[in-house]
């Protein structure tokens, strides 16, 4: 409730007193210990994650690997991270890029990534010399406890407060509180448009500094000298995997028309061929919905698509056995302005839609409102420029001959237009996490 809020905003301020004095290099090495500890429970810790949010066991251990792994970058990290001395106008003079910690991260992140997006906050904004503040979703909030146990332990077993990674579990009281709260000096929030741009509007009113990880509308283009053996189990995995929810889930597919029905029964082949049933089981691929609700949100647009003109080629229902199971479901026959088309459906559902040049297939890509991952498949060298080139891809994540729901540690993860605009774990991302001297 409002008043632990309370409680632990206090005690975070206080423990960040001690942080913010150890050296970056120290900080690094406490990280370091964090990422061994997980190392340690991540068989239990990715069990508990395809428990309770619905993935698969090999997707649930492979989160807490990310975790792991930005752990280990932000060692390295620790280590580097500084400003320029630049040249001074005035003689005898020194100018210099000082970066200092912000003080309290604020972190709400999703249901669907219950570990991972926090450890991409976490491990960064503290080897910046920041304390942290978690709110994670409240329907993994078991998976919340778990990590935050794990890092406690670390952080006391080195004679700093626990404190220094304070938890509150709570619903959207508790993220009201943090997006209005002064204290807050950075408030990342990973989640739907909708609610990130509630917050956005708060934590601006008060000058606050957000950084936002919001929805996604993806697409995969497949032009005609495309190897068909790449896309096959490329578009299959961007738009099954996590049964659909990842916010770098493939939802439309944009096929050149001299391929588009070759492609098609090709994909509804490979869709036969996915072993649905208890996330546990390693012969698993797709496991349930996380909520009911997301069960009506999925036949909701199903009934939408084909209102508007579409024809399901399969799937498009609920699965009769116990949990949220829906079908993974291919839709053809849409323009590519149909309204659902540019509705983000966080299910199983992609748009298969049919193009004949490059400049409009482009332009397609870049006319949903979210600009978060995009993927071509083509040969053609010029190509591939022009994509990744001011005319082309207007996402923050493009890729080539690779599905749009990959992402890599080191660079810089996150999207533009109605994604937020926030970036988080490699690259640069880490000056979000501090503020600038002069």
């Amino acid at each position: 409730n409002l008043e632990d809020y309370e409680e632990t905003v206090k005690k975070a301020k206080e423990a960040w007193k001690v942080w913010a004095d150890i050296p970056a290099p120290k900080r690094g090495e406490i990280v370091r210990q964090i990422g061994d500890a997980l190392r340690q429970k991540i068989e239990v810790l990715g069990s508990l994650v395809s428990l309770e949010m619905g993935k698969i066991f090999v997707e649930g251990v492979g989160e807490v690997q990310e975790y792991v792994d930005v752990c280990d970058y932000a060692v390295g990290l620790s280590r580097m991270i500084g400003g320029p001395i630049l040249p001074s106008e005035r003689p005898g003079h020194a100018l210099i890029e000082q970066w200092n910690p912000v003080g309290l991260v604020g972190i709400i992140t999703a249901f669907n990534f219950p570990v991972a997006v926090y450890g991409w906050n976490s491990a960064i904004a503290m080897i910046c010399g920041n304390a942290c503040l978690w709110k994670g979703a409240p329907t993994t909030s078991l998976v919340s406890v778990a990590v935050t146990k794990i890092i406690a332990k670390v952080l006391e077993d080195n004679k700093v407060p626990g404190a220094i990674c304070s938890l509150v579990c709570g619903g959207a009281d508790i993220g009201t509180a943090m997006a209005r709260d002064e204290r807050m000096d950075l408030l990342s929030f990973t989640g739907s448009t909708k609610v990130g741009k509630q917050v956005a509007l708060m934590v601006q009113e008060r000058f606050g500094r957000s950084l936002l990880e919001l929805g996604g509308n993806n697409a995969i283009i497949v032009f005609e000298d495309a190897d068909l053996n790449l896309v096959i189990p490329s578009a299959l995995f961007a738009a099954v995997g996590t049964a659909g929810q990842r916010c770098t889930t493939a939802r439309r597919l944009f096929l050149h028309e001299s391929i588009h029905d070759e492609v098609v029964e090709k994909l509804a082949k490979a869709y036969a061929q996915v072993r649905i049933g208890d996330p546990w089981d390693s012969d698993t691929l797709y496991g349930p919905l996380h909520t009911k609700e997301a069960v009506k949100m999925f036949l909701d647009a199903v009934e939408q698509a084909k209102q508007q003109g579409g024809s399901v080629v399969c799937g498009g229902k609920v699965i009769n056995r116990p949990g949220n199971y829906v079908e993974p479901t291919i839709v053809t026959g849409l323009p590519h302005n149909a309204p659902i088309v540019h509705t983000e459906t966080f299910a199983p559902i992609l748009y298969v839609l049919k193009f004949k040049e490059e400049e409009e297939v482009f332009a397609w890509n870049n006319e949903v409102k979210q600009g978060l991952s995009s993927s071509i498949f083509t040969k053609d060298l010029g190509r591939i420029f022009r994509w990744l080139g001011p005319k082309g891809s207007d996402c923050g994540i493009v890729n080539v001959n690779i599905p749009t729901s990959g992402a890599e540690i080191g660079g810089a993860f996150g999207g533009e237009k109605h994604t937020g605009g926030g970036r988080e774990s490699g690259s640069d991302s880490w000056k979000l996490y501090m503020r600038r001297s002069t």
